[in-house]
């Protein structure tokens, strides 16, 4: 089980920068094909800006064509929080599981062998290099 990370609006506003804060707690979108993690071919795991709880590995990054990071599947199935969307939205709301925090939608347009695309906003996330991680462990 994944032990929650809980801030006060305030303590968010002091950690995020205003468009972090605008999509990880207001459920906001940043604008398509913007962000800077939309063409990152580098191999790690893609973690919560906010928390650090990882969410995805470069593993199952994908280019969908629709301008947001995506992935076929989580880092684990207790990184996530899936919340169903009102009647006539397609897919769902994708929040992390530390935070809560809005991280995208999910569709079951995506690859195999899943078929779900996991479609996130760029700036809430960050990417852990594991290369560099190794290199810098080891001196």
């Amino acid at each position: 089980m994944i032990q929650k990370t809980i801030k006060t609006d305030s303590e968010w506003k002091k950690i995020l920068n205003p468009l972090q804060y605008r999509i990880l707690r207001k459920g906001g979108t940043e604008k398509a094909f913007t962000g800077s993690l939309l063409n990152n071919k580098e191999k790690g795991v893609y973690l919560c800006v906010a928390c650090g709880n990882p969410l995805y590995s470069s593993e199952t990054k994908y280019n969908s064509g629709t301008g947001w990071p995506s992935f076929f599947a989580p880092f684990s199935e207790d990184s996530l929080i899936i919340k169903p969307i009102p009647t006539g939205i397609d897919g769902a709301e994708v929040l992390c599981a530390k935070c809560e925090g809005h991280h995208g939608h999910i569709f079951i347009d995506g690859p195999k062998p899943t078929g779900l695309r996991f479609c996130m906003n760029s700036v809430i996330l960050k990417c852990q290099n594991i290369k560099k991680e190794v290199k810098e462990k080891n001196g």
